[in-house]
């Protein structure tokens, strides 16, 4: 089933689609009177059926609302070190699809992407672009916010309102192993401890990973390194892997 967003208000139980939307429904999609959408409004799902067409606009009426709920049972925002190409968006697309709620791209001192402000701007459009449309796709109620790019001290000051703050690390197992306790035990722990309707940061870095003093500067201010296993996982794949283990873990 088709998934619209408004910000419309519904009147008598039924919301006004408009703009692109209106034309995708009526002219792409060529749907009709009768046929059933989801319209998601100020992040809540409502089933909805066509119940009439103008020239500019399509009519839908209420049937039931708070339907398929498709929200994680945690709030995650994704710290995204600025990967080369296209990789951003395929993050974005990605980690929309599974159920991050916010992400944040952030200049680390590896990053190779250096975007100046008419850049960044016109890379913010297109990156939000690809997250609504992901939402949509996926049947998110809410369309992820991508943020303005920070650097990685400014993405740190953010993540310390958030209850969850956790740092996937190459060298984690000098970190968190010992006699007793493996990276890998440590981290499961780690996440096992999350409880829904918590807040939780996932920090990336991006090609070649974060430097040291990055690390050891996130872990002076709370945040805590996990291991996402014996393998080298790419930027692209490494915040992708820990939303997927959440989603398995947390979600009902």
């Amino acid at each position: 089933m088709y998934n619209f967003f408004t910000q419309s208000a519904m009147i008598n139980d039924r919301f006004e689609i408009v703009g692109a939307d209106f034309n995708h429904i009526k002219n792409v999609l060529r749907l009709k009177i009768g046929d059933k959408i989801i319209i998601s409004n100020n992040g809540t799902s409502n089933l909805c059926k066509i119940e009439s067409f103008s020239d500019s606009s399509v009519i839908a009426v209420i049937e039931q609302e708070n339907y398929n709920d498709t929200s994680l049972p945690i709030s995650v925002t994704l710290f995204q070190g600025l990967p080369k190409s296209d990789k951003m968006e395929l993050i974005i697309q990605k980690a929309v699809e599974l159920g991050a709620y916010q992400i944040i791209p952030v200049a680390t001192k590896r990053a190779i992407v250096k975007l100046d402000a008419k850049k960044e701007a016109s890379k913010l459009k297109r990156w939000q672009a690809i997250a609504e449309s992901a939402a949509k796709q996926s049947g998110r109620a809410i369309v992820p916010e991508v943020m303005p790019v920070v650097n990685f001290t400014q993405a740190l000051k953010q993540a310390e309102a958030l209850d969850v703050r956790l740092i996937p690390y190459e060298c984690a197992d000098e970190i968190l192993g010992g006699e007793q306790v493996t990276a890998m035990d440590k981290t499961r722990q780690l996440l096992a401890a999350i409880q829904r309707g918590q807040s939780v940061a996932i920090f990336i870095g991006p090609e070649g990973g974060l430097e040291k003093q990055e690390v050891e500067s996130a872990m002076a201010g709370g945040v805590q390194p996990i291991t996402l296993g014996k393998r080298i996982l790419r930027t692209e794949t490494a915040g992708l892997c820990i939303l997927s283990v959440l989603m398995f873990q947390l979600e009902e």
